[in-house]
């Protein structure tokens, strides 16, 4: 039995959400690894979000942060071992290279970003530009287009 199925008949009637359906498929893959490390996505208001990653052991330049298609992307490497002398009874700390990816919607900015305590917190703004704002298109009943004639 195959858990796969396709979601063309959802897009039959809709212009323009072509990344709905590459969301629905990464959210359907199961991909392995992709718990670590763990992270909150945050809602602070109806424009502000904010991305937090649990870092420990992580300094700012072990970490890089790119967004590139609308993709951002959370990358950390293990650092150099600096001492060598060090001997862990138990490493409980995981310090593993890992890659986080986060699709970002329309219109979403990177506001800042910040390591404290641990914790890599990435704050996101949507700004949505006037253009992109819905309007308001009046209907002219007064004045109709004549009809045409065969």
């Amino acid at each position: 039995m195959s858990t796969a199925f396709s979601l063309a008949p959802l897009f039959r009637s809709s212009v323009g959400f072509d990344r709905f359906n590459d969301l629905f498929e990464t959210a359907l893959r199961n991909e392995p690894g992709s718990s670590y490390p763990p992270y909150n996505v945050e809602k602070h208001g109806d424009d502000e979000y904010r991305i937090v990653v649990a870092a420990a052991g992580f300094q700012e330049e072990d970490l890089d942060l790119q967004v590139e298609k609308g993709v951002l992307t959370i990358s950390g490497g293990k650092r150099e071992a600096s001492n060598d002398s060090v001997t862990f009874l138990h490493q409980g700390i995981a310090q593993r290279a890992f890659k986080l990816s986060f699709r970002l919607a329309d219109h979403i900015e990177i506001k800042s970003a910040g390591l404290s305590n641990g914790l890599l917190s990435i704050d996101l703004l949507r700004v949505v530009p006037e253009e992109a704002k819905a309007k308001r298109i009046p209907i002219n009943g007064a004045q109709r287009q004549p009809a045409l004639q065969n």
